[in-house]
């Protein structure tokens, strides 16, 4: 099989798409990106991390690809400093539930007891906690932009196009299925088409009479300073829903939470009060050094949030034959893109998943009632 390729979205997904299906020189691909500069789209705006403590084994197999791909990146800069889940006696069973779900996936996941976590992270406070989820390998953070960009160079370089323009409306024929993309410049036509723009995929499939359940949620990132530089820090999820780690120099972090408005579709910008009434209390009972801290700036970005069980959502569109969908993936889309790619390459040009089975992101589960739930979305 052979013919064109539309990928309505140029981020990270859609970009890793382009990169292993260009590969393919029976395929022309061409990316629709409304902004080169990705000022608001969500690959440039993540905290940029990768982790295999997931609930589901194909996310931690996704994430191992993903690994094994940024490893080989020098632009991506991967530091492997692990994340860090803490639990309190409440959330203590889960903890050791999915820990042996992980290393059952070839992952390096070690549990923790309090004492342990204080030898290990002196300036840790333990005394509400029952046990630690610590990934000692094959975990961390990335450089985002370093990513996103390998990879829509690799597509440029194999012959993909990338076209500036804003999807407006998706177009369907008779049949149902799509006849074209419209933008401001006319409409874009191709045999297939591929829906990856993220947080805004629910509402473009919208106009073309399309039910898929992604809603933008805003998160708000903080970088702050303190005189506790938190020596050996991994990415730390406490169980208030506070996240946190280092960022560049000794003494500077990122951290974020649970927003204190979570409707959809929220300005782009950092919630105001989310910081000092959420975030700073949680962080100085957990690292009481950060009690003195300075937040120095800002932002938000998006997550394309899945409303059905926070999983992506891959694959052909049943009620719209020549559509597929790359979108949805609830936060953990930038660590997953490289694995997402190749696979969605891989249907579209053999019929059939070869590497690794993404069959059940299918949306085909969605009307079947079968949700395919991740547990672990931070």
């Amino acid at each position: 099989m052979a013919g064109s390729v539309l990928i309505i979205g140029g981020g990270a997904i859609g970009s890793a798409v382009a990169a292993w299906l260009s590969a393919e020189p029976a395929w022309q691909v061409e990316v629709l990106e409304r902004d080169p500069s990705y000022a608001r789209a969500s690959s440039a705006l993540s905290a940029a991390s990768i982790r295999q403590q997931f609930s589901t084994p194909l996310n931690i197999a996704l994430s191992q690809f993903g690994l094994h791909y940024l490893r080989a990146l020098p632009e991506a800069g991967l530091q492997e400093q692990g994340y860090l889940y803490l639990a309190t006696e409440k959330g203590a069973a889960d903890l050791r539930q999915l820990q042996a779900l992980q290393t059952a996936q070839g992952a390096e996941i070690e549990l923790m007891t309090p004492t342990e976590l204080r030898h290990r992270w002196p300036w840790l406070a333990t005394q509400d906690l029952a046990l630690g989820s610590w990934g000692r390998r094959g975990e961390g953070w990335f450089d985002g932009w370093g990513l996103l960009q390998a990879l829509r160079r690799r597509a440029l370089r194999q012959g993909s196009v990338y076209r500036r323009a804003e999807a407006l409306e998706l177009r369907r024929d008779a049949s149902g299925a799509l006849d074209g993309v419209l933008t401001a410049e006319g409409l874009m036509q191709a045999d297939l088409y591929v829906l990856a723009c993220g947080a805004w995929s629910g509402a473009l499939a919208a106009t073309a009479g399309l039910e898929v359940p992604v809603s933008a949620r805003r998160r708000s990132v903080y970088v702050f300073r303190s005189p506790e530089t938190a020596s050996g820090c991994p990415l730390l999820i406490d169980p208030s829903g506070l996240w946190l780690r280092p960022e560049g120099e000794a003494g500077q972090f990122l951290c974020g939470g649970p927003p204190l408005d979570d409707a959809p579709d929220l300005p782009l910008e950092p919630e105001a009060d989310l910081f000092e009434e959420r975030l700073w209390p949680a962080l100085a009972a957990r690292v009481p050094g950060f009690e003195t801290l300075r937040c120095e700036r800002a932002w938000a970005g998006y997550y394309e949030m899945c409303d059905f069980d926070h999983n992506g959502l891959v694959g052909p569109l049943a009620e719209c034959p020549n559509l597929l969908l790359a979108c949805g993936f609830s936060g953990h889309g930038l660590q997953h893109a490289p694995g997402i790619g190749r696979g969605l390459a891989e249907l579209i040009a053999f019929g059939a998943y070869r590497s690794l089975d993404l069959g059940p992101l299918s949306p085909t589960r969605i009307a079947a009632g079968r949700p395919y739930r991740e547990l672990n979305v931070i």
